[in-house]
């Protein structure tokens, strides 16, 4: 990863490549295409919508709807639109860091141009995220469904491409279930929604940071670098900021960068034991066998599942004995239960200090102690 010096400006901090925690205002695409190539580790990206409204909105009482009808989301034709889309999209790709991803936010109207050019261009879907909103504006005139909800593509750079996926992280907040792919989340509401000087709705779709918070937790560690490049409010700034990651914003909008700036300026980072992340994909490789090397195990050791149903015992080759079956942990393990698979780790136990504790135990005190340097492990 592209990667200098940080010298401090007034802007922020600045790399003498690449620009960081700073708003660079100007057209998203010629401002992507000055960064230099692979700087970049993620990308969360709200386009234009493309709207295309007839008309203005209004509610069966006749008072207008504050809709999406500023300029920078209108389009002459679908096809000066898809330009657009191709150009920034490709400008993007080139500076996202190969094993980077980018996240891609839009409605109906634009989303599905959106995933065929992100196709074209090389990059590798891994997820469509349904953001449902648990607050939707209803459908006024009553001749469609309640648009209830957005999709988010969430692709890799390529196919190729060693993406960061926070398992465990999402899993978490998932109360220990797997993360699914629909997200049900607020609109953005109350105090958090910015409002200009005369006291009105600042920008049309601004994105909650619940929305942002979880899309940069799932997909990048602390210290990352995160692009927008239709950074409107700096919500992204503001989240990546609260969760240790750099950020660079791109905007046009001489009032946006105004609000984002202040709003960057008051959001306050978490503390670094807060973020850091705890990934078992990551983690070093402990064989059983170190058990034994390590003295935390002896052979002959009885091992048995949670309930005492069935024992085994340690050979000193790393192996465990049942009866006729002789195997590693997991594959005797996935023999008593009839199961094509088992993950001995957490399957056999073993007694320590008067406790049935599975053997998962003993392999996080273990790889504690060798990335610490503290020498050998104990048993007790």
């Amino acid at each position: 990863m592209i990667r200098s010096t940080l010298i401090h400006t007034n802007g922020g901090i600045m790399s003498r490549k690449t620009p960081i925690n700073t708003i660079l205002q100007g057209d998203c695409v010629e401002r992507l295409k000055s960064l230099p190539k692979g700087c970049v580790d993620m990308i969360f990206a709200d386009p234009p919508y493309n709207l295309q409204l007839g008309g203005e909105l209004t509610r069966p009482n006749n008072s207008k709807v504050d809709a999406c009808d500023d300029d920078w989301d209108k389009f002459d034709s679908l096809a000066v639109y898809d330009d657009f889309t191709r150009k920034w999209l490709s400008a993007a790709r080139d500076a996202l860091h190969d094993d980077g991803t980018i996240w891609v936010i839009g409605s109906y109207h634009n989303i599905f141009r959106l995933g065929y050019i992100l196709q074209d261009l090389g990059y590798w879907i891994l997820n469509d995220i349904i953001w449902r909103k648990s607050n939707p504006m209803p459908n006024f005139k009553g001749k469609r469904f309640t648009n209830a909800h957005e999709t988010m593509i969430w692709a890799a750079k390529s196919k190729d491409s060693k993406y960061r996926f926070n398992y465990d992280s999402m899993k978490a907040m998932n109360e220990d279930l797997q993360m699914r792919s629909d997200w049900f989340i607020p609109l953005c509401t109350g105090g958090e929604r910015l409002k200009n000087d005369a006291g009105d709705k600042l920008h049309p779709t601004q994105k909650p940071e619940a929305l942002l918070q979880r899309v940069i937790l799932s997909s990048t560690k602390p210290g990352d670098v995160v692009l927008d490049p239709f950074f409107g409010t700096g919500t992204t700034g503001a989240v990546a900021k609260k969760l240790g990651r750099q950020w660079i914003g791109i905007e046009r909008e001489e009032e946006y960068i105004k609000y984002a700036t202040k709003r960057i300026s008051a959001a306050e980072a978490c503390d670094e034991d807060t973020i850091t992340l705890a990934n078992k994909r990551e983690e070093m490789r402990i064989p059983f066998g170190w058990l034994l090397e390590h003295g935390m195990l002896k052979p002959g050791t009885e091992l048995t599942d949670a309930k005492g149903r069935h024992a085994a015992k340690v050979h000193a080759d790393g192996n465990i004995i049942m009866g006729n079956h002789r195997g590693s942990i997991h594959k005797i393990g996935a023999t008593v239960q009839n199961a094509p698979s088992c993950n001995g780790w957490t399957y056999w136990h073993v007694k320590r200090n008067g406790k049935n504790v599975p053997i998962d135990e003993m392999r996080q005190e273990l790889r504690q102690q060798i990335e610490g340097g503290s020498g050998n492990a104990t048993i007790q």
